[in-house]
């Protein structure tokens, strides 16, 4: 047989299509190596229009006894990742077939829960770091009390973390740097709805022009400087 006949035999056989995320999940999921053969085995079957092969099927292709192919499949079902199934062809006739489907629904929740702690793990960092900007500015260590208070602005408050950074660096120009300065600023911002730095940025323009950051000269030719905004004194309108 020519080298490009065998080709074409090979090609002409099909290809199995095995999600990539079930090899990075399968070991997680408590699934072992000869378990995981015989799934893509099984996928092979399916791919063939096999949709209920047997132990002895299975067997002829792996190294392994009717027995322990038994019991591969028996440990998939009680795991939750295989299930016998009923279909119908054609003509309604009604057969059974191997269904992975629970097993496709763990792998992808698994890759949900997996990226979901990569986030709140890098949340968690994020958090971390912000109370380093605060000892860093404060020139000093926080104490109990203050690293409480800036847990509940992100817990209980549920101020974004550039918010809170956002609020710092109002307190650091306006050289007030108290947790009561800052926690009087996040107060006003909450209540104005303030969530974006895009909204921080309207609020501090709301109130400080472009002149009161640096002086304003009077009619006398003396010159002053223009206090910045005092969050302390803000009031309901």
């Amino acid at each position: 047989m020519q080298q490009d006949e065998r080709l074409r035999m090979w090609i002409e056989q099909g290809n199995v299509s095995i999600p990539q995320l079930f090899f990075n999940s399968y070991k997680k999921l408590g699934i072992q190596d000869t378990d995981a053969m015989l799934i893509l085995q099984m996928e092979a079957y399916r791919a063939q229009n096999i949709e209920f092969p047997t132990p002895s099927d299975f067997s002829s292709r792996m190294n392994l006894s009717e027995n322990e192919v038994s019991q591969i499949l028996q440990r998939l079902m009680q795991r939750g990742y295989l299930k016998i199934a009923q279909a119908s062809d054609t003509n309604g006739v009604l057969f059974e077939q191997f269904s992975l489907l629970p097993l496709w629904e763990a792998v992808l929740e698994n890759e949900v829960k997996k990226r979901t702690e990569t986030v709140e793990n890098n949340e968690k960092q994020d958090e971390g770091k912000i109370y380093q900007i605060f000892e860093q500015e404060f020139g000093r260590l926080l104490s109990p009390m203050e690293c409480e208070t800036i847990a509940m602005w992100i817990d209980q408050d549920h101020h974004g973390l550039d918010i809170i950074k956002a609020a710092l660096k109002e307190a650091v120009i306006a050289q007030k740097l108290s947790m009561r300065y800052i926690d009087r600023i996040l107060f006003e911002w909450k209540k104005k709805n303030v969530t974006t730095l895009a909204d921080v940025e309207k609020q501090t323009k709301a109130f400080r022009s472009p002149a009161q950051s640096i002086r304003q000269g009077s009619t006398q030719g003396t010159v002053k400087r223009v206090p910045l905004y005092n969050w302390l004194e803000e009031r309901d309108g």
